[in-house]
């Protein structure tokens, strides 16, 4: 979980492990690489539920003002997290739809 701003190339190389990012001025995707992940919404309930859990670890252990905030206003602070999906993984855990895999061929072939 990144609470705090990103350098420009963020994801670079990425091709394992999922990253939720807070984009607090929804700028994020401007400064990730994206060549080989994918970004998504946290809509589903087990990586709401994960993520919430780390920024409540994450304040119990530092105390973190930004991390109160955020579970203060969760209903309005969740929104402008980021799931960070690297595409290898999505193949390696079996989640990639046809469309995807067509997709994802196609650029390698084409470049």
């Amino acid at each position: 979980v990144v609470l705090g701003p990103t350098g420009s190339n963020f994801a670079a190389g990425m091709s394992g492990g999922l990253a939720y990012v807070y984009s607090q001025n929804s700028e994020f995707d401007t400064r990730c690489n994206l060549d080989m992940v994918d970004l998504e919404l946290v809509a589903d309930g087990r990586d709401q539920q994960e993520l919430r859990t780390l920024i409540e670890n994450h304040l119990r252990y530092t105390g973190s003002a930004r991390a109160r905030h955020i579970l203060d206003n969760w209903e309005d602070e969740l929104p402008k997290f980021v799931k960070v999906f690297p595409m290898e993984y999505r193949r390696v855990l079996g989640l990639m739809t046809p469309e995807d895999e067509k997709t994802d061929r196609e650029e390698v072939i084409h470049g």
